[in-house]
């Protein structure tokens, strides 16, 4: 069964659910793509005209559909696979709904825009197994040499419960309780306000500093924030993100990104390529049945090489094979760090402020290592404990966490063996999968000294360092303390009737152009931004009752500091 938003599973008693509407710009973004009146109209004369979308990920993907639904003919190039990091790779062999999630994996149901997708293609989704939830099963923290076996919260040693009730007191200083409930109510005065308050008095500060600052950590031991950055809270350790902006951490727990987590059955990539395959219900211009796949002919073009502006006004996009087109309108949903790295991209197409903006993006290093095994043996029961011979395992050792997914008794299961950020990933970045694997399994063999995983392993594994891709160069933004300035700047771009002419026409979308990094209803909602603004660019607009995102910014738009 998929649950969405507003489903059972999605609330919190009978109050309406927390979702990824703000902080920092609250607009419905769910209610606007689902709203009778659509999302606008561009004009009849302009139909059929094409728009270049640099990226197939989801948030090319998102934007190339609705600009389809629109009329206009968006052409997509990609460098790499469609899904950009929805990447769910196959084992050879295994039945197909047994994959290895490389990139985004699990998805909080509080990302209403991207279950409005996940919903339109009816796609199943399940309770991810993360830790001490029922769909882990069990749980084993491992810390300083010191394992913890545990199938509940409580049945934890009090040092943990100590750090989870440090960590809930020293939020509640900053309103979380509040922001919380103005974000379920939906009430924008009471969020802005509320919100625009902490921008100026944690853009400059880490995560560290937080929560070594706060007066509930203050009264408690160093060890406990070490515990606390190796085990965290939620899904898991946090250390990784210790030098980010306090800002990002906010977000992510005010909008319960960490909380009530999903997969998709079958891999995740299901979306980008169900958008791709898909016929809507109601196209404008298109005859019925049309798709994006049947628009490209069943493949998108190359990478791209360069993007140039023509004496015209138009935009020149030459693809890997030298190929140019020209287009009206391009939207770059690639990471920013490609345009001055992979496309020669003109330079007086954006600002220096917007070029240093692009520039600063900073990206979070991430390994990930699967193997597939003959079936999910951690279930079986150790004779003398009654335990489970395996859990879901969070641990300060090399694998940091290991993540275990059953597909039934009869089927083969999938371990993550290990999943890590920053200076742990890099760890792993010069080594190939097999020994990346031995490395992960005699890392779990001191958790586990009697369980014997590669017996169990099946097929070739698989393994990802995004770092290492050159169409990616990371994994995703982790904006460092001073960086509102520029995410302002990057998620403020769509709105373009102050930009000098030659600055107009091109457009940016994706996570790194988001509030939330790392988060897919980032990528979604900064990619329904970028239809707004190609519909204005075109000479179209929302209907009366259904304004867009860039209706709103002025009065709804994040705060601007001042320079």
């Amino acid at each position: 069964m998929t649950i969405g938003p507003g489903s059972t599973a999605a609330q919190d008693g009978d109050r309406p659910p927390v979702t990824i509407f703000g902080p920092d710009f609250p607009f419905a973004f769910d209610d606007w793509i689902t709203h009778p009146s659509g999302l606008g109209a561009i004009p009849p004369e302009r139909h059929g005209e094409e728009v270049a979308v640099v990226g197939a990920g989801i948030s090319g993907l998102v934007a190339a559909y609705e600009l389809m639904k629109l009329g206009l003919k968006p052409v997509l190039y990609e460098a790499s696979q469609i899904g950009g990091r929805l990447r769910s790779a196959h084992f050879e062999g295994a039945p197909a709904e047994i994959v290895a999630e490389l990139g985004g994996m699990r998805f909080p149901v509080s990302s209403t825009a991207f279950y409005r997708y996940v919903d339109l293609l009816g796609l199943d989704t399940r309770p991810f197994p993360n830790p001490l939830t029922p769909a882990s099963g069990s749980t084993v923290i491992d810390i300083e040499g010191e394992t913890h076996y545990a199938e509940s919260t409580e049945a934890l040693p009090p040092l943990f419960r100590e750090v989870a009730s440090a960590w809930a007191d020293a939020l509640d200083t900053v309103g979380f309780s509040d922001i919380q409930d103005a974000i379920r109510a939906r009430d924008v005065t009471r969020l802005k306000s509320l919100w625009d308050e902490l921008v100026p008095l944690w853009d400059d500060r880490t995560f560290y500093d937080f929560v070594a600052s706060s007066e509930a950590f203050s009264k408690l031991s160093f060890h406990h924030r070490e515990v606390f950055g190796q085990v965290g809270f939620g899904t898991g350790g946090w250390d990784s993100d210790f030098p980010n902006s306090m800002l990002e951490i906010f977000r992510v727990v005010m909008t319960n990104c960490d909380e009530d987590q999903r997969f998709v059955v079958g891999g995740v990539e299901q979306v980008p390529w169900g958008l791709w395959n898909h016929a809507p219900d109601q196209l404008a211009h298109w005859p019925a049945g049309t798709t994006l796949a049947k628009l490209h002919h069943g493949g998108t073009r190359a990478g791209v090489a360069a993007i140039a502006r023509d004496d015209d006004g138009s935009f020149a996009v030459t693809d890997a094979w030298g190929h140019t087109a020209r287009y009206p309108a391009v939207l770059v949903t690639c990471q920013s760090w490609l345009l001055t790295t992979q496309i020669d991209c003109d330079e007086s197409l954006f600002s220096q402020k917007m070029w240093t903006a692009l520039d600063r993006t900073r990206y979070m290093q991430s390994s990930k290592t699967f193997v597939m095994v003959d079936r999910p043996f951690w279930k079986d029961k150790d004779p003398e404990t009654g335990r489970d011979v395996m859990s879901m395992t969070l641990t300060d050792r090399l694998t940091r966490g290991t993540y275990l997914f059953d597909h039934g008794d009869d089927q083969p299961g999938v371990i993550c063996l290990t999943y890590s950020w920053m200076s742990d990933a890099m760890k792993m970045l010069p080594y190939p999968v097999d020994q990346r694997v031995r490395l992960a399994l005699g890392a779990l063999k001191k958790i586990y000294p009697d369980v014997d995983i590669a017996q169990h392993i099946i097929g070739d594994p698989i393994t990802v360092s995004w770092e290492a891709d050159e169409h990616f160069l990371g994994a995703f933004k982790g904006a460092l303390p001073g960086h509102y300035r520029y995410n302002q700047r990057m998620y403020a771009h769509f709105v373009q009737d102050a930009l000098p002419a030659g600055e107009r026409g091109i457009f940016l979308a994706g996570d790194d152009v988001s509030w939330t990094p790392a988060w897919v209803e980032g990528a979604v909602q900064t990619s329904l931004n970028a239809v707004w603004g190609i519909m204005r660019h075109f000479g179209g607009g929302t209907s009366a009752d259904n304004p867009g995102p860039g209706d709103v910014f002025a009065e709804l738009g994040p705060l601007v500091l001042p320079d």
